[in-house]
């Protein structure tokens, strides 16, 4: 069983409205579990050689930013995003701007891009992923620092398709 097809499972079990899914086959067994707005995901793979532990990573904790503006301008910012679309984490591990420590990143703020493009990629269990552009146009805000814990479904990025 590949990532994709995990990341399938998970969406489809996510809008399902299942509280548990349990799957089993060979050399995999997976367990997913929703419930009051979180989804928990376990993956068992049979190892030949040895078997890992399994560590599960507590989500970052949000920090909070003093509001310095009025209650006004933020609605404005919030009519401005729903005009974007959101580039979102297919998965969860941590995000990466660029390709290499010593490579510039794969796009900026203002960066024109095309749907196939890549704009970033995230490590998950030592494996890098291209995460690529579902639409066409400018990178307007990036919402994740530079190697940070990223969630499934998390907004990366905010494209402006004009």
């Amino acid at each position: 069983m590949d990532i994709k097809e995990i990341q399938n499972l998970i969406k489809f079990v996510a809008k399902s409205g299942a509280s548990e899914v349990k799957l089993e086959m060979e050399d995999v067994k997976l367990t997913i579990r929703t419930g009051s707005g979180k989804t928990e995901t376990t993956i068992l793979q049979a190892s030949p050689v040895a078997s890992m532990p399994q560590v599960q990573a507590a989500p970052a904790p949000v920090a909070q930013q003093p509001s310095a503006e009025p209650a006004a301008p933020a609605k404005n910012d919030a009519n401005d995003d729903a005009n974007y679309v959101t580039v979102k984490s297919p998965i969860i591990g941590t995000f990466y701007r660029k390709p290499a420590p010593d490579k510039p990143n794969f796009v900026e703020v203002g960066s024109d891009i095309s749907a196939g493009d890549t704009v970033c990629v995230i490590e998950a269990m030592k494996l890098f992923n291209e995460i690529e552009s579902e639409v066409s146009g400018k990178i307007v805000k990036v919402l994740v620092d530079d190697s940070s814990p990223v969630e499934f479904d998390q907004p990366l990025f905010l494209v402006d398709p004009s």
